[in-house]
């Protein structure tokens, strides 16, 4: 399927689009992911909510509803656009930052550790105050030994969770999925190998 403008890719990698047409089908697919993926389920509940809600509007259709059913509309792909936010650690103030921006920062914070380059980084919030759990898989070189880079690693991610983002950060999960070169840098992927988490 083509991306479309305003288009979003969910966390899980799904489109946005796409997780919506398949909950609109009659004939559900054989595809599991979408029952069982969270990220696709809050899309789909959020925008049923909005649908049901502009349908309501539309079919009173007064002057001046469909205006506004079309600027809610708006801003509710406007907030899909910025995915799924996350608290920071204040409990005076109901403060939040976006998980991708969260994770684009946790990513630079890993690659800063020579050696190691990070693929993908998701944070998900734990029980109902501002802590955090961070997901991270990652490529090292194996120049030294992987245990002590993946320390240095998780050391680097919650120092920049801690002093540039203010997360509270309970845990920092590391998974080794590739292998770099130790030698001069690559645009190219590196070497798979089986993985390892830490």
């Amino acid at each position: 399927m083509a991306l479309f403008a305003g288009d979003e890719v969910l966390p899980c990698g799904r489109l946005l689009s796409r997780t919506w047409e398949q909950a609109q089908d009659a004939t559900p697919a054989t595809d599991t992911h979408a029952v069982s993926c969270p990220y696709c389920r809050e899309a789909v509940e959020g925008l049923a909510t909005v649908n049901t809600a502009t349908r309501a509007l539309r079919a009173e259709d007064p002057p001046g509803l469909h205006a506004l059913a079309e600027r809610v509309m708006d801003a509710v792909r406007a907030e899909a656009r910025l995915g799924r936010l996350v608290p920071l650690a204040d409990l005076d103030r109901d403060l939040r930052i976006t998980e991708s921006a969260a994770a684009k920062t946790l990513r630079r914070a890993a690659d800063a550790v020579p050696g190691s380059r990070a693929a993908t980084c998701r944070l998900v919030p734990e029980g109902d105050g501002t802590d955090v759990r961070v997901t991270m898989t990652l490529a090292a070189a194996l120049d030294h030994p992987l245990p002590d880079r993946v320390l240095q690693v998780r050391r680097s991610v919650l120092h920049s969770a801690g002093q540039d983002l203010g997360l509270a950060v309970t845990a920092v999960d590391i998974t080794v999925v590739d292998v770099l070169d130790p030698g001069p840098p690559r645009t190219g992927p590196g070497l798979a190998t089986g993985g390892g988490t830490w």
